[in-house]
């Protein structure tokens, strides 16, 4: 697997000097805008420029049913998906900045540290919905308006039920460590996930760095997104994956396939996905309807039945059968953290699992 040479700082040092001009400093907005409204002007305007561009790291079928709704409620404007891992759509918009190439409209990432680096480099547009201004917690919504939290998943192990009783599951990470887990485990990568990135932050703080130590004495399977591990569990190719994304087993666990998911005992590590919108967005009006779009219910709950993902939007209900959020012991998240010591992260990785 290849591993990225690109730190952070290099990125937002890249993005900021060469696109716009903004030092490399903690500049912040005075305060958020008033909220916005979806007014027949706006989309008016957003059908003038026919299309929104959309850079996600969301599994490729939910990003495409997100879209596909949008372009049903407003016809005429198309939502362009580039979906790839959050660590690489950070590397994509870092270099296409770096070049003065203004192709994203608005950005979705599993790893909310991105968000930070974004606003610090000033490339952020401060736009706030009225969703996000009428509903949304505190601790879901920049004070400044530059993002908020269009989704929120766990980062879960879980187990091929073909494979594995329910019985002799593993019930939490440390469980993980038994030898009869061996050459049976399979886990992504925090150098191209921005899920693994978070969840490996909030792990090797919560369990320290020994456990990765150990965790790699198991001859652990490694692919790269975190949708993978999921995709390997289903199929038996190995009976239980050590990490990856909770909406993916939903999805397939709902469609008959052989997997379940586990609920650490030491808790799950909680994704947060901020959405912005960039200041040179070549088309800001549908931008901004889209990402409007993005936080209302009807889009809540589409993630949420179809997508398998959660969502701290109020209107926004759990989907009969699963496990509710409010019952699930989560990791603290912290996205400063994750921002501060992600090329860190990676290189202990790295070293770690030999990858």
């Amino acid at each position: 697997m290849t591993n990225s040479r690109i730190s952070r700082r290099d990125v937002l040092v890249g993005s900021s000097a060469l696109a716009i001009g903004a030092t490399f400093s903690t500049r912040v907005l005075s305060a958020a805008p008033p909220a916005t409204a979806v007014t027949p002007q706006l989309i008016e305007a957003a059908k003038k420029e026919g299309k929104a561009v959309w850079y996600t790291s969301i599994d490729l079928p939910i990003a495409e049913k997100v879209g596909k709704a949008f372009e049903a409620k407003y016809p005429g404007i198309a939502v362009r998906v580039e979906r790839s891992g959050a660590e690489r759509v950070f590397q994509r918009l870092g270099q296409e900045y770096a070049s003065n190439i203004h192709a994203c409209d608005v950005v979705n990432s599993s790893d909310a540290s991105h968000s930070i680096v974004w606003k610090k480099a000033n490339l952020l547009e401060a736009f706030v919905p009225e969703d996000v201004a009428k509903f949304y917690p505190a601790e879901h919504k920049d004070p400044d308006g530059t993002f908020a939290s269009f989704r929120v998943s766990l980062c879960i192990i879980a187990y091929n039920t073909d494979l594995v009783k329910k019985e002799d599951a593993p019930k939490s990470f440390a469980d993980l460590l038994d030898p009869k887990w061996k050459n049976k485990l399979v886990k992504a990568h925090p150098s191209y996930s921005g899920t693994i990135m978070t969840a490996t932050f909030q792990m090797a703080r919560d369990l320290g760095w020994g456990y990765f130590e150990q965790l790699a004495k198991q001859n652990v399977m490694q692919v790269q997104s975190s949708a993978d591990p999921p995709k390997r569990l289903s199929i038996g190719e190995r009976a239980v994956m050590a990490d990856g994304n909770e909406y993916n087993i939903f999805e397939m666990g709902e469609k008959g396939g052989p997997v379940a998911p586990v609920y650490a005992t030491e808790g799950s590590p909680l994704i947060v996905g901020p959405t912005s919108v960039f200041k040179q967005a070549p088309n800001p009006n549908a931008a901004k309807l889209f990402t409007a779009f993005c936080f209302t219910p009807e889009c809540q709950q589409l993630i949420i039945d179809q997508g398998g993902l959660r969502s701290v939007h109020p209107q926004a209900k759990d989907k009969p059968g699963r496990t509710p959020f409010k019952d699930v012991k989560v990791m603290k998240d912290d996205p400063a953290g994750v921002e501060a010591s992600s090329d860190e992260i990676k290189q202990k990785y790295a070293k770690i699992f030999k990858v």
